[in-house]
């Protein structure tokens, strides 16, 4: 006798080739085999194992015999007559009633076809030629997991419980031998991230297998198409590694890749991905626990080689031997919410202290890397054996023929990323120290971060604590803000290693932006504040270059940097001065012939001045709503989340670019008047530079902007990307104004806010408590309930996922740490006091009439503005070699990769 768990809402018509249709609960709304009627009962009898007792097992029923089908297939190639359709036997109360429907010849008009799963192996959906078409699937309320009651045996009492896929998931995958592909193990982890090696082991080391690639997903509570984006990402990854059939790569190589998966605590996990991980089988409903033995479990571990694929439209593809392979798969859930940084102390400390990889990635779920970063990230590390970290290239998510460069705020950081992965990263890569290695995006050798590196970058866990008491170094713990910048100082610097970092151009991966500037705010606050305090921490231990063990150039080429690196980092502490300035003596329209020489101010004249005769009103005006503008960003940003004032940052941010447009037609104009008073003499090469050198007005404005924009495009069409400054530039210059006045400025009188945005830590959770005794042999036996196989539910549950895919619902993390509020508070004022005092100074002395007449000689440009646009020359004129010299290292690497 067989059975069938109903659902809780509805009933399905199942059809017969001939015959009656019945109506009866089912968890798959398709149409069976021809069936003879008498073999249906009209009401089920009480399942034998159900009678005085309340106690639930599985029994598998025995084989029916019929004229057509001689028992249910269990085979993934099913007979082409019949439908193979692995049914899940459970017990259910002897009430559920299956009775006849009424006759009917044909199909019912309201159903629909169930569209085709093109990529789908899953042999259960597969029909003859004799069966009828599939009936349409119906959303239906979820049912509860099963639950099953069973003794498990404590191992050195730890609770660990190994759960079968059951027969529906086997039928559909290709491996399905060991246990590894057969069964989920749960472990309830009571031990503390540091200490999980001394009392715990993975099935990976079990097996003997030596682990190259150890992967961590970090995720928090990202939906499931994100989550989807990212591990179907790294399947495809492990694919390509899987298909190479060089290097050391072949098609098991599988076994040497390890995924793990770290959500950031239980009640932050979106449900829906929850539901995805529980179709690769990786998460099972039922089996958390919350103590084991009055110990408080800080980590739920779930160990699986997943065979299945889930893409981002829910579909999923099974495993074969070409398009996807096995993955080792370890999905580690926080109990509690710690962050980020906790995450991958769980990750480096606990995981890789068993598995002991080559290479560790880290990946932000929401990346998703391109189907060869892995192989030349690892290549990077097997060139160079002093390459301890590696980073690829992020760029933005564009869309579909860019269609997302529409919106102004994504375009400009789309041009941003570009720009620094062809100026910036080459540059700090050919010197040997990459600045920071994107944690949504990087890698590095294990060996290399053992020892101080890890722990100077767990240090700001401790940090950001909500338990800190007292008066905490501010500094630092806006430093760690930044930690993955730390991290990279540590391990350039870690004593007699030699270490150096490394940019990986042929590793790409996309990633979400912001798309609106209260988001993109609140994440530059971070960047900036961490960003300026890492640098300055690693402008102040540059001594510990001499220490590192690197040669006399490599020693050379490092202090370089850092010199370059402490340039940086005075332009941007006087940057709300420097390009106040700028505008002041663009718009600066006097009368005097003496003032207007020295400060190279427009003269109030027809011909001269391109507002004439307008041209005082404009420049008083453009002054005044300048400087009310960063005062009324100065006033926003105190107190206040982006959010809350997003109207006003609109205000002001259009009003800045308003204002830049002016100063570009005035910059365009003075070129223009420079080029018409260019006398016939001039008709070469040699004569124009001749011209030039005795017209420094002229000359330095032409060549700060060639080699600022010129650059740009040259160095994208080198570099085989030409179409972001076409697309983007405008956005972007248009945008600078605000990067200084709007986000700088919200960064710095923020800067007593150390809080990534995530919930607290204390979280509470409604799992159940395991609670052991000992059994006649002395073994310490747990009875409880655990979840039953049901493999069609998880696939009923993405048909709705996919459903729901159009009204799903982004989980925003807005809640704020505070800690010792009053000292971070006090610490901010004075950094924003001393700041702006300064960059006022400034502003004062150079912007004074007398100041301004002392310092410059008459028809001289101004002193200042002359060492702004030439160290903007310098800098982008390095940043340009150091970007060709790389071009010619990365063409070479990619000559003798292609040779072996």
């Amino acid at each position: 006798m067989f059975s069938m768990t109903p659902r809780l809402n509805g009933m399905f018509e199942w059809k017969t080739v001939s015959g009656p249709s019945v109506f009866f609960a089912a968890s798959q709304s398709y149409k069976i085999p021809h069936m003879s009627q008498s073999r249906v009962p009209k009401r089920l009898p009480p399942h034998p194992q159900m009678t005085n007792s309340s106690e639930t097992t599985l029994v598998p029923p025995p084989p029916l015999q019929d004229p057509h089908v001689d028992e249910f297939q269990m085979s993934s190639k099913p007979a082409n007559s019949h439908l193979a359709l692995q049914m899940d036997f459970v017990p259910v109360d002897a009430s559920l009633i299956i009775a006849p429907a009424a006759e009917s010849s044909g199909s019912s008009s309201h159903l629909e076809k169930i569209p085709a799963r093109s990529r789908t192996k899953f042999s259960q959906f597969s029909f003859g030629s004799n069966v009828t078409e599939p009936v349409a699937h119906v959303s239906l309320s979820r049912r509860p997991t099963k639950m099953v009651k069973k003794d498990i045996v404590l191992t050195d009492g730890h609770f660990i419980v190994e759960t079968p896929m059951g027969p529906e998931y086997m039928t559909s995958v290709h491996y399905k031998e060991d246990s590894e592909f057969t069964t989920l193990r749960y472990t309830a982890v009571t031990a503390g991230a540091d200490q999980f090696p001394h009392y715990h082991s993975l099935r990976q080391k079990q097996l003997e297998r030596k682990t190259k690639i150890a992967i961590v997903c970090t995720m928090y509570n990202e939906d499931e198409v994100l989550f989807s984006k990212t591990i179907s990402a790294v399947m495809d990854n492990i694919a390509y590694l899987c298909s190479l059939n060089r290097g050391g790569w072949n098609s098991d190589s599988w076994k040497e890749v390890v995924v793990v998966i770290v959500a950031d605590g239980v009640d932050p996990l979106n449900h829906r991905t929850r539901d995805v991980l529980s179709a690769m089988g990786c998460f099972m409903d039922g089996l958390p626990r919350t103590t084991v033995n009055k110990s408080s479990v800080q980590a739920h571990l779930f160990e699986f080689t997943t065979q299945i694929r889930i893409d981002i439209n829910m579909v999923p593809t099974f495993t074969d031997s070409r398009k996807v392979f096995p993955m080792q798969t370890i999905f580690l859930l926080k109990q509690n919410n710690a962050k980020k940084i906790n995450s991958h102390r769980w990750f480096f400390n606990s995981i890789c202290s068993i598995l002991n990889p080559d290479v560790c990635i880290l990946i932000d779920i929401g990346t998703k890397p391109t189907k060869q970063s892995f192989y030349h990230l690892y290549r990077a590390f097997q060139r160079n054996s002093r390459v301890a970290g590696a980073c690829g290239e992020i760029a933005t998510e564009l869309g579909s023929f860019g269609v997302n460069l529409i919106n102004p705020i994504v375009a400009v950081q789309n041009f941003e990323y570009k720009m620094s992965n062809i100026l910036d990263k080459p540059l700090e890569s050919m010197l040997g120290y990459i600045t920071v290695l994107p944690g949504a995006f990087s890698a590095y050798r294990y060996e290399a971060l053992l020892g101080q590196p890890l722990d100077m970058y767990f240090k700001g866990e401790a940090l950001h604590a909500a338990t800190i008491v007292g008066k905490p170094n501010v500094s630092e713990s806006n430093m760690y803000l930044a930690e993955d910048r730390i991290l990279c100082f540590e391990l350039v610097m870690k004593k007699n290693s030699k270490y150096i970092l490394k940019y990986v151009k042929s590793a790409k991966a996309e990633t979400d932006v912001p798309t609106e500037l209260h988001d993109l705010i609140k994440q530059r606050r971070r960047w900036f504040n961490g960003s300026f305090f890492a640098s300055t921490y690693s402008v102040m231990n540059f001594h510990r270059i001499f220490s590192s063990g690197h040669g006399l150039i490599r020693m050379s080429l490092l202090l370089f940097e850092t010199a370059y690196n402490c340039v940086n980092l005075i332009l941007s502490w006087f940057s709300i001065a420097s390009i106040y300035i700028c505008f002041y003596f663009m718009f600066n329209i006097v009368g005097t012939s003496a003032l207007i020489a020295c400060s190279q101010a427009v003269q109030d004249a027809s011909g001269l001045d391109p507002f004439y005769p307008f041209g005082g009103p404009v420049s008083g005006t453009m002054k005044a709503t300048y400087i009310c503008a960063v005062i009324a960003m100065i006033l926003a940003s105190l107190g206040n989340k982006p959010d809350t004032i997003k109207e006003i940052i609109i205000l002001i941010s259009s009003l800045f670019a308003f204002m830049m447009s002016f100063l570009m037609v005035l910059v365009g104009w003075t070129v223009y008047l420079d080029v018409i008073q260019i006398p016939n003499t001039v008709h070469n090469a040699s004569t124009f530079w001749h011209y030039i050198i005795h017209k420094p007005n002229f000359r330095d404005l032409s060549i700060s902007l060639l080699s600022t924009y010129i650059m740009y495009f040259l160095s994208s069409i080198l570099y085989m990307d030409p179409w972001h400054p076409f697309t983007c530039l405008i956005q972007y210059v248009l945008m600078i104004p605000s990067f200084v006045n709007i986000l700088m400025v919200y960064a710095f009188c923020n800067i007593h806010d150390i809080s990534w945005g995530t919930k607290g830590q204390e979280q509470s959770s409604h799992a159940a408590k395991v609670t052991s005794s000992t059994n006649e042999k002395g073994q310490e036996v747990v009875s409880t309930e655990v979840p039953a196989p049901d493999f069609y539910n998880e696939l009923d549950k993405l048909r709705d996922l996919a459903a729901e895919k159009a009204q799903k619902k982004e989980v925003k993390r807005d809640k704020k740490n505070k800690t010792s509020e009053d000292h971070f508070k006090s610490y901010r004022t004075y950094v924003v006091m001393w700041w702006l005092l300064s960059n006022l100074i400034l502003i004062f002395f150079l912007t004074n009439s007398w100041v301004v007449m002392k310092m410059s000689v008459p028809g001289a440009p101004n002193p200042y503005l002359v060492v702004l646009l030439w160290s903007m020359v310098g800098m982008t004129g390095v940043r340009f070699i150091g970007s060709m010299l790389f071009l010619i290292q990365w063409f070479f690497e990619r000559a003798t990769d292609r040779i072996l």
